[in-house]
């Protein structure tokens, strides 16, 4: 059998109740060659390019992100740091 049917028939492997868990088919996918892991993971994240529904972000919602930015005093901090990390090394 060639990889590429090994890596359709890991993708297709279904139980009696439908879908298998990662932990029934984890083993399946590690025996695989490296390239159909890739393949696998190209198909896998074509897939959810796709979906619709696992955008984590709400629309027109505004998200704080944390910078150095702002914090004042954080600088004087790291090149405290950092001095002090240089004295311990000599």
């Amino acid at each position: 059998m060639d990889s590429e049917c090994e890596m359709l028939e890991v993708m297709s492997l279904i139980d009696e109740e439908g879908i298998m868990t990662l932990t029934e088919i984890l083993p399946a996918v590690r025996q695989l060659p490296t390239l159909d892991k890739i393949r696998l993971l190209r198909i896998l994240a074509e897939e959810l390019d796709t979906a619709e529904d696992i955008f984590p972000f709400e629309p027109y919602r505004i998200y704080y992100l944390p910078t150095p930015y702002n914090v004042f005093g954080a600088g004087k901090a790291l090149m405290n740091a950092m001095k002090m990390a240089g004295s311990n090394s000599n």
